[in-house]
């Protein structure tokens, strides 16, 4: 074991060792609570455990001396308070029924900046140089751009759920952290109402640089709020690649998102590298949502990508395939009609029809014929949200979808060559409560038929379950279990394209084995910290990921030896800003020829699957 990765092991212990007060005071006779509250809990006096630890550096930076200046300025001693008295797990709801339907008489728009503000503690204010200055060079959102963003009006009707669902479009925003959408009672009246829109922001510039001493370099530049207007672009640049075709790589993408209260978003991509390469404009407008009527999608783009195909000597051969597609799709959702008076139905009728056309301008083969595929689609959708914390994200509220979704996809592909059929269909729910925690799964089958022969067809399936938060004193603990499988039939040749790379399946890993079949499992327990440095939370991480991969496109994945990885690391984000979530984890790898090894990553390992009804499906074959 070499000396940094040594150092790195001795690091993760003494984090590990953090862990101690909880692990102890789990074993006494605490009785779990929700994160809205905690309940006494006995326990043992220890001379060094982290919250005797904490009160000792806070009372350390209460003293006029540049050791307690300098601990006030980096730590934030009383975010472990808040941390305790996180949100209790609730149905998101409007909770205004009596306002239902009176004139929205007047909107008052209260925009927190990104450090040192509280949106439940309006006598919180910059404490200090860094944050302070941090709301300097920090463009605010403005005004206009929250407003696009409220479902209600000024002299317009109040509809119902139009105050709950506008403050969970503002937090599913990236540039808004979190934000509250109040009735004023005081002002209200039997035929009107003030509204109150309180919103805190992200830091929206975030950027990097590597360097190594062989030349090779990458840069990276994102603006998530450009001017304060919602607008996002992305750049990343690479240089120094030894490649015999060139040097260097360039992805970036400009966004424009809810133009003019229109809730049609523009993006435009360019991504020119080595391997691959897209340059596009697409326009789009979900379901976004529950009472939305219409939704749709407009999109050009150019793509080349690696493929791999039989030649005429019967041999594998390598091509860069060049070819564009236009793809356009328009959908309509229709309430059901609710027999309980004062309730508005979240259920939703939901009818689609997409046609995409595609244009190669190399094929190699039939496989790759210039196409025109209809499709039609009808579905069912019941979604209702709970506010929750600490699942993906370190603190801030997070809205968790429920409910139902149901789709059939039918179509018929017009080819150059041969004409064939396609089919369908998809069902997934997600069930959360405060005591059994969340859990979420769906199953999708989709392909082609053609001389009465499925082909490049699929089954899939998700499960992500995690359990209630679990709390003592000032620390938080959550367990996750995912699993995820793809199952190829009949697909195309040369297209054994599933890996169990990193997000893909097994953390740290990075082989070449690609398949048509896999099945992934993953566990990860997360300790939420009370430790705050700079704005930054903590947490510690444990792992273990298992994944089967077939070596065919018609073997089994379990006739392998599976893949496996076990570890742990720490984690660590700021709320406040628009930098992803750094991991660094150790791990064991009893399948490599180098079985311990450090994994980076900046990118969520877990996300969620919202149940809204997006297009007519086409299933995503990774």
């Amino acid at each position: 074991m070499n000396f940094q990765l040594r150092l790195i092991y001795w690091f993760l212990f003494f984090l590990l060792l953090g862990g101690y007060p909880f692990r102890a005071a789990s074993q006494t006779n605490a009785v779990p609570t929700d994160s809205v509250k905690t309940l006494p809990v006995k326990k043992k006096k220890r001379a060094f455990s982290s919250d005797k630890i904490l009160e000792n550096l806070k009372q350390l930076s209460k003293r006029k001396t540049i050791v307690g200046r300098g601990l006030d300025a980096l730590f934030d001693f009383d975010a472990k308070h808040q941390a305790a008295a996180a949100l209790n797990p609730e149905l998101i709801s409007n909770g205004y029924e009596k306002h239902n339907y009176k004139v929205v008489r007047k909107i008052t728009f209260k925009r927190l900046n990104s450090f040192g503000y509280s949106i439940t503690d309006t006598t919180k204010v910059p404490r200090n140089f860094v944050e302070k200055a941090g709301n300097y060079v920090h463009a605010r959102t403005q005004r206009a751009r929250i407003r696009n963003n409220v479902l209600f009006k000024n002299g317009e009707p109040l509809e119902p759920l139009d105050l709950s669902e506008s403050e969970r479009l503002l937090r599913q925003t990236e540039y808004i952290l979190d934000a509250r959408v109040l009735v004023n009672e005081n002002t209200s009246t039997e035929d009107s109402v003030d509204i109150i829109v309180i919103t805190k922001d992200v830091f929206s510039l975030s950027g990097s640089a590597a360097f190594n001493t062989k030349g090779f370099g990458r840069m990276q530049l994102n603006d998530i709020n450009f001017l304060g207007l919602g607008h996002q672009f992305r750049n990343k640049y690479e240089f120094g690649i030894d490649s015999v075709n060139r040097t260097w790589n360039y992805a970036g993408s400009y966004t424009m998102e809810n133009i003019s209260n229109s809730y049609i978003s523009a993006q435009f991509i360019y991504r020119d590298e080595i391997q691959s390469a897209q340059k596009g404009v697409n326009l789009y407008r979900d379901f976004y949502t529950i009472n939305t009527k219409y939704a749709g999608a407009l999109s050009v783009n150019w793509f080349m990508t690696p493929i791999y195909f039989r030649n005429s000597e019967d041999n594998r051969q390598r091509l860069n395939l060049n070819f564009s597609r236009q793809d356009f799709w328009l959908g309509k959702a229709y309430k059901l009609k609710s027999y309980n008076l004062g309730y508005d139905s979240r259920a939703r009728l939901i009818t689609a029809g997409r046609v995409m056309a595609t244009q190669y301008y190399n094929s190699p083969n039939a496989d790759y014929q210039n196409n025109i595929l209809y499709l039609g689609s009808f579905g069912y959708s019941f979604r209702k949200y709970y506010r929750d914390q600490y699942l993906f994200g370190f603190g801030r509220t997070e809205d968790i979808p429920a409910g139902s979704l149901i789709s059939f996809t039918t179509g018929y592909e017009k080819g150059a060559l041969y004409n064939r059929y396609y089919a369908g269909g998809k069902i997934s729910f997600g069930k959360y409560s405060t005591d059994f925690g969340y859990l979420y799964f769906d199953a999708q089958y989709d392909g082609y038929i053609r001389n009465k022969r499925w082909e490049q067809a699929e089954l899939s399936n998700e499960i992500l379950y995690f359990t209630k938060l679990l709390s003592v004193g000032t620390w938080q603990w959550r367990h996750f279990i995912w699993n995820r499988s793809s199952w190829g039939i009949n697909r195309k040749y040369g297209e054994n394209i599933l890996n169990i790379n990193r997000q893909e399946g097994v953390r740290g890993f990075g082989g070449p084995e690609r398949g048509t079949r896999k099945f992934v499992l993953n566990y990860e327990s997360s300790l939420f910290t009370p430790i705050f440095f700079l704005g930054f939370r903590l947490a510690l991480v444990n792992f273990a990921d298992i994944a089967w991969l077939s070596d065919g496109n018609k073997s089994n994945p379990f006739h392998t030896k599976p893949y496996q990885a076990y570890g742990i690391g720490f984690r660590f984000r700021n709320e406040y800003m628009a930098f992803n979530t750094i991991q660094v984890l150790l791990g064991y790898y009893p399948q490599g020829s180098s079985p311990l090894k450090t994994y980076n990553s900046t990118r969520p390992y877990y996300d969620f699957n919202d149940l809204k009804f997006s297009q007519p499906i086409i299933s995503d074959f990774r």
